[in-house]
């Protein structure tokens, strides 16, 4: 008897030293044996070997304030021991960078994975009119170290100092430390109303040196029992309390 065929060679799993490496374009695989790592609540598909989990709920009693007074939470896991973890979320685009000393500002929404050694808090994000996006927190990620996110979609990554950028709030990704980030109220035109808009869109505008990071499609907000509701209500969807 045998099994024909190329199928466990061409899906085999990928071999790397580093500490993330994407599997493919949807799996993120992570070696265990650099110690342990923060992952989005319920993002493991897959391990080999021996893997714990611990819910750390919102993240400490600040970050569990800041949950209560904005609505949002960060419900991550931490997962340690010896082997390989493969995570990934609603089979998004995983993305994977390094921080060497440097800081990035995500929609927690996109938020995957990321090393024991990056410092991560929830922030506000500062703007003007910040308020008419509906409260916009993102999650901060500080320090050296891997990070995963996700898109939906494959993203573009601009160059900010080349020119004045403008994105969608809900289709952004990330920024680095080095961009500055406004809020601006587009009226839209007739357009707008005519798609059923209120005439008005709310865009995030980029100046500075540094990059942000768009994918081709907006974040979903996702309830509590897994039923999509359309756009999400701030910039961090993962923050769910």
């Amino acid at each position: 008897m045998a099994i024909h065929g190329s199928l466990f060679e061409d899906f085999r799993e990928t071999e790397s030293r580093d500490q993330f490496t994407r599997q493919n374009s949807k799996l993120l695989k992570i070696r265990m044996d650099y110690g342990p790592v923060n992952a989005r609540l319920g993002s493991m598909v897959a391990y080999q070997g021996d893997v714990r989990f611990t819910n750390r709920g919102s993240g400490g009693l600040d970050k569990l304030l800041k949950s209560k007074l904005t609505g949002e939470g960060v419900p991550i896991m931490e997962c340690a021991g010896a082997g390989e973890l493969f995570l990934a979320n609603d089979a998004a685009d995983v993305q994977v960078l390094y921080l060497d000393n440097d800081m990035i500002s995500v929609n927690g929404a996109n938020v995957l994975a990321f090393s024991a050694s990056i410092d991560w808090d929830i922030h506000r994000v500062a703007a003007r009119g910040g308020m008419m996006a509906g409260g916009l927190f993102n999650v901060s990620l500080r320090g050296s170290g891997y990070v995963a996110v996700t898109s939906r979609g494959e993203p573009v990554a601009l160059d900010v100092g080349q020119a004045p950028t403008f994105a969608d709030a809900h289709a952004v990704v990330l920024w680095t430390a080095g961009a500055r980030m406004d809020i601006k109220v587009d009226t839209g035109g007739i357009g707008s109303m005519l798609r059923g808009g209120t005439g008005e869109s709310i865009q995030m505008a980029f100046t500075g040196n540094g990059h942000v990071l768009v994918q081709p499609a907006e974040n979903q907000h996702t309830t509590g029992s897994g039923e999509r509701t359309g756009r999400s209500g701030g910039l961090g969807d993962i923050l769910g309390g």
